[in-house]
């Protein structure tokens, strides 16, 4: 692969871009002659919003090799899943949902399938694919997803089966196409990549080191969003905290969250993830003064006791977690914090686990993401020892989506008869509109789908354990 290096960065060269604009072309005129109507792509993504803006890259080169997209799986002439590595249960699901594929293939012998993502850049997983599920056509990793034309090509031209999965730190690839899901909310990736290993997490394993977009690039890609009436921006990262270390921009992730704030027009600025250990007193400041910035936190502390967070490799206290939330709410009275956290860690003991419980009841938060233990095969947190079984891990997690449980439901409680600014997103099961506040909260309300996609004020008349529900007061 081709590459142009600028200190510690490594962009794909426009050369390489261009080569796959070439196959490109090649595959939609493959495509035009074979068949008859626009052939059909089932896309379906796995995991975090990392992994939903590949999804959307994916589906925009598709787009532009011919391909419609289709939500009905059996209509489908291409079926791409993007896979998350994450945790087990993740994994088990892709490994059934691409078993179930084999009988509609054989129905459907031109059908390609395709597999990718942080799955995929697990050797054991790839192995596995190329045993056991010998109909899959694709598999590519996470560094090489600006390929898939090339890949396809490949497929369609000569009918082989493709494999490419390099293990390497990672490329930033920019002028990709892209098939954004909504019309007025967007994903921005800031940056790719973790150095932080986690000794429970597999993602710099398979996501690269740390790597983050050009500021301008960033602040472009914004404006143009919100040039087109995008009201919501995302940015992501592992850990957008590290923003602009790598390469050194000059220019932090406080000041790219100023440089945004300061785009004329009506839009909101959200992101993920923060880390504790880079999380500063400069970057809450930012938030308080930013008014375009959301204030939301996701600050996971994954869990309280100080010996489990050193055997985690999570590099800050239990004390240092706490008082940065102290600092946060001092600037943000109305701060809405929200959360991840481990159950049943290797090694850690009942007293240990209920330090988790007393720092859930102390912190406020809004929700939180709560996992039990799931050993990922590479990492260190897979060899320790873990003497508590699943069946008494499920009781503390019991115990701890309680503790949650009543700190949500008093929250919630105390925003009866409160008006708050939402963005209205979709439609409810039971046909209410649902809209999302600044902290991250839904309020159901009823009203008229035109309103979709854009903000209203509603005042809360009811609350439940996690959402509210409310009325439109403009």
């Amino acid at each position: 692969m081709s590459v142009n290096s600028d200190k510690n960065k490594i962009s794909v060269s426009a050369e390489e871009l261009q080569k796959q604009r070439e196959f490109t072309a090649l595959v939609s005129d493959i495509v035009k002659h074979r068949f008859e109507q626009a052939p059909k792509a089932f896309v379906h993504t796995y995991g975090c919003q990392g992994n939903v803006a590949d999804g959307e890259r994916l589906k925009g080169m598709l787009e532009q090799m011919g391909y419609v997209m289709t939500e009905t799986l059996e209509d489908a002439d291409l079926v791409l899943y993007n896979t998350c590595a994450i945790r087990e249960h993740a994994e088990d699901r892709v490994f059934g949902n691409v078993g179930a594929l084999k009988n509609i293939k054989a129905a459907k012998k031109d059908m390609k399938i395709l597999l990718c993502g942080c799955m995929m850049q697990q050797e054991r997983v790839a192995k596995k694919i190329r045993t056991s599920y010998p109909f899959v056509d694709i598999v590519f990793g996470t560094h090489v997803i600006h390929r898939l034309p090339e890949f396809l090509y490949r497929s369609l031209s000569a009918g082989k089966k493709v494999y490419e999965l390099p293990d390497v730190d990672g490329v930033i690839v920019e002028d990709m196409p892209l098939h954004r899901d909504s019309d007025f909310k967007a994903w921005i990736p800031i940056m790719y990549g973790c150095n932080n290993f986690c000794t429970y997490c597999i993602v710099p394993y398979v996501r690269g080191r740390e790597r983050s977009r050009a500021p301008e690039v960033i602040i472009a890609e914004a404006k143009e969003l919100v040039a087109n009436g995008y009201k919501e921006i995302t940015l992501l990262g592992q850990n957008v905290n590290s923003y602009g270390k790598y390469p050194d921009y000059g220019c932090n992730f406080s000041q790219l969250l100023r440089e945004l704030n300061a785009i004329e027009g009506d839009f909101i600025i959200r992101f993920m993830t923060s880390h504790p250990k880079d999380c500063t007193h400069e970057l809450l400041e930012t938030m308080a003064q930013c008014e375009k910035v959301a204030k939301h936190l996701h600050l996971p502390f994954q869990s309280g006791s100080n010996r489990v967070l050193d055997a985690m490799n999570r590099r800050y206290t239990r004390e240092k977690y706490l008082g940065l939330l102290e600092y946060a709410y001092s600037l943000m009275p109305s701060l809405s914090v929200t959360s991840d956290v481990i159950v049943g860690f290797p090694g850690e003991t009942y007293d240990e686990f209920r330090e988790t419980v007393t720092l859930v009841e102390q912190a406020n938060f809004t929700s939180m993401f709560t996992f039990i233990f799931s050993p990922r095969e590479g990492t260190k947190a897979a060899s320790m020892p873990d003497p508590v079984s699943r069946e008494e891990k499920g009781k503390w997690f019991k115990e701890l989506l309680d503790a949650q449980e009543k700190v949500a439901a008093e929250r919630t409680a105390s925003m009866v008869g409160k008006t708050y600014r939402v963005l209205c997103e979709s439609v409810s099961k039971g046909g209410l509109i649902e809209g999302r506040t600044e902290g991250n909260i839904i309020i159901e309300f009823p009203a008229d789908v035109s309103v979709i996609g854009t903000f209203r004020n509603v005042r809360v008349t009811e609350s439940l354990t996690w959402i509210l529900r409310g009325e439109l007061c403009d």
